[in-house]
């Protein structure tokens, strides 16, 4: 197993167990696995690890491919780590943020400006986004900025991501923002009074006993995790145990929108103690709170951090209105049913090497159904 990312040993007393039950996934799940290396064969992408839990059960944890297309490349194991970009949003973010909320020390309903007073700037319709807008990606804000072109701290990207001009009236819209959960990351930091990184550790990985979780790996690991990118314009070298967004590396590796690195088992741990409504963690009523869909602007699909189920979407055609989940720009996703007591967790290098490959939005789907298909959950199968 790849060495932890804290030296801080994680104490598993607390963790809600999860039972290993994957001795038969390759004839269970055969279809779902064809599908993945059919991908792989078509250069989807290089690399593959996935997890699915059912009932308390792990039943299938497996790797897929090579690191990159060499010949030579490393095989893909079941314990590889992978840049989880935008999951980084719900394992580590939103996450923190029901801590906080549940400890009485966070207000959904707090205005952005009362925290952080240069986030008015001359608009005055800032003043009425919240935290939960953020949250939902209704602030507002545009969903992308090229900060690391001209900001290379973690402070000075903050900074210009608080002067963003709105791209649409608060709550009115939801647009799907990177820059909102920069901002957010930084609100829970000074909520906590310590970085997004530690708190996550003490508070999260650590007590999950989520081993191969974590911000910024260490060098002895970085060799260990695929690539993602062939960066010719920004860093100029091979994207590998790095993060890969740009901007999150600007930052220092750690952001409120992207840098965590894991592993699909340690996913699939984080998304049993979502099945199992937060415990030991969180109590069930934060874990509906931040997981229900939002009720506005009209038409939204979001939760708060969490997305769930819309026509068409990247969990497939079976998960449950009740179900939520994520995905990440480097070709990640877990998504969550409740009902079925479900999650699959999917992780790729699809960016690698160049970020243009899109065949990830076709895969995904199909390797949910198949998966859905498989154990008999699909509507009119038992």
């Amino acid at each position: 197993m790849p060495q932890q990312f804290s030296a801080k040993p994680a104490s598993a007393d607390s963790v809600h167990a999860l039972a290993f039950d994957y001795g038969q996934q390759d004839t269970i799940f055969a279809n779902a696995y064809a599908l993945l290396r059919e991908a792989i064969s078509s250069h989807a992408f290089s690399s593959a690890s996935l997890a699915v839990t059912h009932r308390g059960r792990l039943i299938a944890l497996k790797g897929l491919g090579t690191f990159t297309y060499d010949l030579h490349s490393p095989q893909v194991k079941s314990d590889t780590i992978f840049d989880l970009a935008s999951i980084t949003k719900v394992i580590a973010s939103t996450t923190m943020a029901m801590i906080l909320y549940q400890r009485g020390l966070l207000d959904l309903d707090t205005a952005v400006v009362s925290i952080l007073p240069q986030f008015r700037g001359d608009d005055l319709r800032r003043l009425a986004i919240t935290i939960r807008m953020l949250l939902a990606h209704s602030s507002g804000l545009p969903a992308h900025e090229k900060f690391y072109l001209h900001s290379r701290s973690r402070e000075t990207v903050i900074s210009a991501a608080l002067k963003v001009p709105l791209a649409t009236p608060p709550d009115t819209k939801m647009e799907y923002s990177d820059i909102g959960f920069i901002i957010l990351g930084k609100i829970l930091e000074m909520t906590a009074n310590e970085s997004l990184d530690a708190f996550c550790q003490r508070e999260v990985f650590g007590p999950m006993a989520m081993i191969s979780t974590g911000f910024n790996p260490p060098s002895l690991l970085r060799p260990l995790i695929p690539p993602t990118a062939d960066d010719k314009t920004f860093r100029r070298r091979i994207i590998q145990g790095e993060v890969q967004d740009e901007n999150a590396s600007a930052m220092g590796g750690v952001a409120g929108h992207a840098g965590v690195f894991s592993s699909a088992n340690d996913v699939a741990i984080f998304a049993h103690l979502m099945l199992s409504g937060g415990r030991p963690l969180l109590r069930p009523e934060t874990v509906n709170t931040f997981t229900r869909r939002q009720p506005v602007p009209d038409g939204t699909s979001r939760a708060l951090g969490w997305d769930t189920p819309s026509s068409p979407s990247q969990s497939g055609d079976f998960f449950s209105a009740h179900s939520f989940g994520h995905t990440g720009y480097t070709g990640t996703s877990l998504w969550i049913d409740p009902e079925r007591d479900l999650s699959i967790t999917l992780l790729t290098n699809r960016t690698w090497p160049d970020c243009s490959n899109q065949m990830i939005k076709q895969v995904r789907p199909k390797f949910h159904n198949a998966v859905v298909e498989a154990l008999g959950l699909a509507p009119g199968r038992s």
